[in-house]
């Protein structure tokens, strides 16, 4: 402690001692004065020139400048002072600094900066398919490059500093953003738009999908998508293929939809994971291209394997309902094709009670083949196989006519 103690006094000693005359220090007399006293002035002197200047940052979008006391110095003056022992002309060393240089450089740089925006497509639910946006060039302003330019004004005449701001180019062009949102495939079926029950289904179902973005390896689910078909949920009752029979049931004409989608995925390039034949033949599509759909047991699964992102369109009109799907595809173009391989006769019945007669049709053996269009080249295979029950026909006993025994279970399957 008395070590300390004698420290300090002979500091406060040392500062206490008058300088000899005919000193100066930076253009400035300090003889005679005690070195405490020459250190305010000095000091003094610092800050009020300091006061008369600024410096200026000029970037594209905005000036920033700044002055004392943004701007701070250091000096040797206390070293300098405690040498001083004769007549002479001093310099002392001054050197100025921006408090908080990282940080206003790193604000200035976001300032000035802006992000680059590709070329970009907004996927529409109705109108247009899509709305294009050019995007724009980003700009990326040099933070090293400030910090070392603002350091070198300071260190000399507080010359202005530009901010170095290069241009960050788009990589895309709208041709190929309008190339990743081309048409790959559509498909139409159409149904009695007088039947409204089934077209408010068929219209309410297809809403549930309009929109749908499958991003690559994605897969789709027609039940998790359209959800369950209850009257809760808006859906009506229309006819349904049940037991083999066509009766009414809540969500009718929801497997038109089903289909319609089935069969414009396939032609996008998508792995149908899950699909389901009819019991019944159905009008509305060639054998072997129907999806059935049935609660949540019987669902329409695919899977985009086509390298990007697809986009699935729903459109429906007075006595149709249309899917296509936009994307880039996977560069094949592809096909199908419908053969029945053999009919199956429909059992035929006889009754006298003319409110049960029923038209009937025929049951269908089919194969369904897909072609794919690669570089020229066309491959075939088949697809899948399917059997369709016959629907028996009921004809009215004509006057005379023999029974013939019991032909309900004829043919049936």
């Amino acid at each position: 402690m008395l070590a300390f103690s004698a420290g300090l006094i002979f500091f406060a000693c040392g500062f206490s001692i008058r300088l000899p005359k005919n000193i100066t220090v930076n253009g400035t007399d300090i003889g005679g004065k005690t070195r405490a006293e020459a250190l305010r002035v000095l000091r003094g002197n610092i800050e009020n020139e300091l006061k008369q200047k600024s410096i200026t940052v000029i970037g594209k979008q905005n000036k920033y400048v700044f002055s004392y006391p943004e701007i701070g110095y250091k000096d040797n003056l206390q070293n300098l002072l405690k040498t001083v022992r004769k007549n002479g002309v001093y310099t002392a060393d001054v050197s100025y600094y921006l408090n908080g240089l990282n940080e206003i450089a790193a604000m200035i740089c976001a300032d000035e900066s802006a992000p680059m925006v590709e070329p970009y497509a907004v996927f529409n639910t109705d109108g247009e398919p899509f709305t294009y946006y050019e995007g724009s060039d980003g700009k990326t302003a040099d933070y090293s490059g400030l910090l070392r330019d603002v350091r070198a004004s300071l260190g000399a005449d507080f010359n202005d500093v530009y901010v170095d701001v290069k241009t960050v180019k788009r990589t895309l062009s709208m041709n190929s953003v309008k190339y990743n949102t081309r048409l790959l495939s559509t498909f139409t079926t159409r149904y009695d738009g007088s039947n409204a029950p089934r077209a408010h289904n068929i219209r309410l179902a297809s809403e549930k999908i309009n929109g749908t973005v499958l991003c690559n390896g994605e897969s789709f689910s027609f039940n998790e998508t359209v959800g369950q078909r209850t009257v809760e949920r808006g859906f009506k009752s229309a006819k349904i293929i049940e037991r083999g029979e066509f009766v009414d049931g809540v969500g009718g004409g929801v497997c038109q939809v089903s289909t319609t989608l089935f069969n414009a995925a396939l032609l996008s390039g998508c792995d149908m994971t899950e699909f389901h034949q009819h019991s019944l033949a159905v009008s509305y599509v060639p054998p072997s291209f129907d999806a059935m759909v049935s609660g949540t047991y019987f669902d329409l699964k695919f899977e985009n394997r086509t390298g990007y992102t697809l986009y699935i369109r729903a459109v429906t009109g007075r006595d149709y309902v249309t899917f296509n799907i936009y994307g880039r595809g996977d560069g094949a173009s592809y096909g199908y094709s419908s053969v029945v391989k053999n009919n199956i006769p429909a059992p035929e019945e006889i009754t006298e009670d003319e409110s049960l007669v029923k038209e009937g049709r025929d049951g269908t053996v089919s194969e369904g083949y897909l072609t794919v269009t690669r570089n020229g080249v066309s491959v075939t295979k088949l697809f899948r196989r399917d059997k369709y029950a016959p629907l028996k026909r009921v004809v009215l006993k004509a006057d005379g006519e023999e029974e013939t025994g019991d032909t309900g279970e004829a043919g049936e399957i």
